[in-house]
């Protein structure tokens, strides 16, 4: 473990560095607690009936799966758990869409200043890897039965009128 304010090397458990005193022990602390009120989302479950979430958990995860969202979106259409896991499936893959084509954009414009084009395209990595955890995270609720909405794009309720 490294100190965050000095740098400095610190074995495992220790609470305060011993180079510049600074208290590791409420950095950890601080950090913890905002992932898990970042992944602390809004449950529904219990508002889903239990067949419906038995008989379609394997759309559910398939709409976490890029282009795939397609087939549930058609084949599962009366099914509130699966329409429910469309919706965020399908926020995803837009938002997914949105990140590719801005940053193609600018990774375009700015292809003939190399430090700018590295930094956009490191940016648009990041977004990548925060997309697959994110479906991930769908997976693994769908595959539990849960109707849990995703951090940072769940609350987006743009989907709710078009997809009812």
């Amino acid at each position: 473990m490294f100190c965050p304010k000095c740098g400095a090397q610190v074995e495992d458990g220790v609470k305060v560095c011993p180079t510049c005193g600074e208290n590791l022990e409420a950095k950890t602390e601080d950090v913890s607690a905002k992932v898990a009120e970042l992944t602390n989302t809004a449950d529904l479950t219990a508002t889903f009936d239990p067949n419906d979430i038995q008989n379609n958990k394997v759309m559910a995860i398939l709409a976490y799966l890029s282009w795939l969202v397609l087939i549930p979106l058609f084949a599962a259409k009366d099914s509130p758990f699966a329409r429910f896991h469309v919706k965020q499936g399908l926020l995803l893959a837009i938002c997914e869409i949105i990140v590719a084509v801005v940053f193609g954009i600018l990774t375009s414009i700015l292809g003939g200043v190399f430090v700018l084009w590295l930094i956009f395209t490191l940016i648009q990595a990041v977004c990548n890897i925060i997309f697959f955890v994110l479906s991930i995270m769908g997976i693994i609720n769908a595959a539990q039965g849960k109707a849990k909405e995703l951090p940072i794009i769940g609350k987006l309720k743009i989907l709710d009128n078009v997809i009812k």
